[in-house]
């Protein structure tokens, strides 16, 4: 059962990523645990961890869901200086979205669901205030393996 993720981006220096992306999220750390290190809980049981290191190519993008991209975009371009952060949106695609580098080369992005009906539906589903529509999860009476 997996029940918590933590998904990482690296930077050259742990001060400026640490100013950087409490920007970016509009919060400071919620954990520091050590040097190099610095944590914020997005939502529930879901991390962002920034560590002092080399940033991995090729990765990404982390795309974050908010009920209004066009007013983040504004707000990054503004507080972080962003210059390529173009919207889209499809068709057949329930989100608009948009994708953008932190400056040490690490993909992000926020999406945002047009329709604001379902948007509320997932943040309810989210925050545990009713069980979501949907199910692909095995039955708890599944064995699970053995390792």
């Amino acid at each position: 059962m997996i029940f918590e993720l933590t998904i990482q981006v690296r930077v050259k220096d742990i001060n400026e990523g640490i100013r950087w992306y409490q920007t970016l999220l509009n919060k400071p750390p919620d954990f520091i645990p050590h040097a190099g290190i610095a944590e914020w809980e997005i939502i529930p049981g879901c991390w962002l961890q920034v560590a002092e290191g080399d940033p991995a190519e090729g990765s990404g993008p982390l795309r974050l869901g908010v009920p209004d991209i066009a007013f983040e975009r504004e707000r990054l371009v503004r507080d972080l200086h962003i210059e390529n952060f173009e919207i889209y949106s499809r068709e057949e695609v329930s989100v608009k979205w948009g994708t953008f580098a932190d400056p040490w080369g690490n993909l992000l992005g926020f999406f945002e669901y047009l329709d604001k009906t379902e948007e509320k539906e997932r943040i309810k589903t989210l925050s545990g205030n009713q069980p979501p529509s949907y199910s692909n999860a095995r039955t708890l009476k599944e064995k699970e393996p053995n390792f």
